[in-house]
């Protein structure tokens, strides 16, 4: 989930932030009430902070350094500080749980002909460029029910 959330976070460009007062971020000069997007999607692409940033690989989180708290600003898909997201703990869990019955009861295949196509649409939501079709098969139901 952490590595889906890394490549691909629902929300790219995270809650406006408006500082409360003149200051200086990285060299550049940020006006009190500015409006000031955050775009985690950048982030957590950044070859200096993520090796091989483009490729898919949920291992790179098996030592449990990342979490979701927001305290670490190379890794914070929910946001950080008072806009933190307070649905954490909710989507991490029913994220795990809708994933595993899918996956538990269900076999899948692409309709004939497709094939996988993760290239994103960049927006305030990121979504699919081409929406996902997949077909699932009943794996655990009784078959004479269907017939």
């Amino acid at each position: 989930m952490k590595e889906v959330l890394r490549i691909h976070p629902t929300a790219p460009l995270l809650v406006p932030h408006c500082p409360s007062e003149t200051c200086t971020v990285g060299g550049y000069t940020v006006p009190k009430g500015s409006c000031v997007f955050i775009n985690v999607w950048a982030i957590h692409r950044d070859p200096s902070i993520w090796k091989n940033p483009t490729e898919f690989r949920p291992e790179r989180f098996l030592d449990n350094k990342w979490d979701y708290s927001g305290n670490d600003f190379n890794y914070f898909p929910f946001g950080s500080g008072r806009r933190i997201c307070v649905g954490i703990d909710m989507a991490e869990r029913m994220f795990m749980y809708s994933l595993a019955s899918l996956v538990h009861s269900f076999d899948w295949k692409f309709p004939e002909g497709e094939t996988l196509e993760v290239t994103e649409k960049f927006g305030i939501i990121l979504k699919k460029k081409m929406p996902l079709v997949a077909i699932p098969t009943p794996r655990l139901s009784n078959p004479a029910l269907y017939e």
